[in-house]
């Protein structure tokens, strides 16, 4: 009997793992993205600032060019490099939270494998 709750409390804790691994990896995807994001902006932003105020300058829509004023370019680079930073610093955020799930979790099953020893042998005879 008590066996059988030892090896539900298993399997309930290898479903978090696997849940909150996959949260994990989706969170570092994203973080990955807008540092992308933030690296790209800043680096339009510096190629801006290098330009005269009367040069002509193009945003891109789709396909097309639309000319747009240098100071309007310059606001919308300066707007995605906030709203990225601002971004990343959620995402630090909620990284640093599912690690520390991850360790918990960690936790758990170690101590629920030291509990009983012979659910640490059957999970090893299934995996080989």
């Amino acid at each position: 009997m008590a066996e059988d709750a030892n090896r539900a409390a298993f399997f309930e804790i290898q479903s978090r793992m696997i849940e909150t691994t996959a949260k994990m990896k989706q969170v570092q995807n994203q973080l990955r993205g807008k540092e992308g994001e933030k690296k790209r902006a800043y680096l339009t932003l510096e190629e801006l600032k290098q330009l005269s105020d009367g040069t002509n300058t193009y945003k891109s829509i789709g396909r097309t060019f639309v000319l747009e004023p240098k100071s309007v370019l310059m606001q919308e680079q300066e707007q995605k490099l906030k709203d990225s930073e601002s971004a990343i610093s959620t995402l630090q955020t909620s990284k640093e939270y599912l690690e520390k799930q991850i360790a918990e979790i960690e936790n758990n099953l170690r101590e629920l494998l030291q509990q009983d020893p012979g659910l640490a042998r059957q999970i090893m005879a299934l995996s080989v």
